[in-house]
């Protein structure tokens, strides 16, 4: 009878402590902390203010933002105003010698993208950030830029997007 008591007891306590935090408890998916009480999410279009433009970076950049939010949290996207905000702009995009062969040629290049983003969380504030973003991936010298533009794109705006996306909801 005394161990019935016990293990009520016990379990009374559990369950107490479980409803306790969860009062405090953020809303979690996919390793995202967000506040239970944020709703929705802005994500401005990121200029490309770099120097050397890639007409499809912008959008490509904007939009792979807005979808991961769309994705992997439960809050709308709206136009502006959000409980959580981003905004920034593309500020370089270069292709540069990656590696040098013994007889002092390129054998690859290495396309970078720099993001500068700022985000604001109206629902904890201390959170807020205005940070750089960089990616970059490599690609063979004996192609073009243009051939493989539109792959690199891809792999670094992913990259992006996920350094972006964990600095803003990764608060651990």
């Amino acid at each position: 009878m005394n161990f019935k008591k016990i293990i009520k007891s016990i379990a009374l306590l559990v369950a107490l402590t479980t409803v306790n935090t969860a009062c405090t408890v953020k809303y979690s998916l996919s390793g995202a902390s967000i506040p239970i009480e944020a709703k929705t999410v802005s994500i401005s279009y990121f200029p490309n203010n770099a120097m050397m433009v890639a007409p499809m970076l912008s959008p490509t950049l904007t939009d792979e933002l807005q979808s991961r939010f769309q994705r992997q949290t439960r809050l709308s996207l709206v136009r502006e105003g959000g409980d959580l905000d981003f905004e920034g702009e593309i500020t370089n995009y270069t292709s540069t010698p990656a590696a040098i062969s013994g007889d002092e040629e390129a054998i690859l290049n290495r396309l970078t993208v720099t993001v500068r983003v700022r985000y604001t969380s109206r629902l904890e504030p201390q959170y807020n950030y205005e940070k750089t973003f960089s990616a970059f991936e490599d690609y063979d010298s004996n192609k073009l830029l243009q051939e493989v533009e539109a792959t690199l794109i891809s792999e670094i705006v992913e990259k992006l997007v996920e350094d972006i996306f964990n600095a803003a909801v990764s608060n651990w």
